[in-house]
């Protein structure tokens, strides 16, 4: 299943996680791969409170 989605809470749980930027994959990962990069994801999920 593929699901786009601008609310992070709604693929947190997914087994891969792609972030797209500038039309390409910038990160790919679980939910706490990504956090532990500090990158992209990190930020958004910042911006969202998602780790509150």
């Amino acid at each position: 299943m593929v699901v786009v989605a601008h609310r992070l809470a709604t693929v947190q749980n997914a087994d891969v996680i792609f972030v797209l930027a500038d039309g390409r994959v910038a990160e790919k990962g679980d939910h706490s791969s990504l956090l532990n990069r500090r990158g992209v994801y990190y930020q958004m999920c910042q911006s969202q409170a998602l780790d509150r």
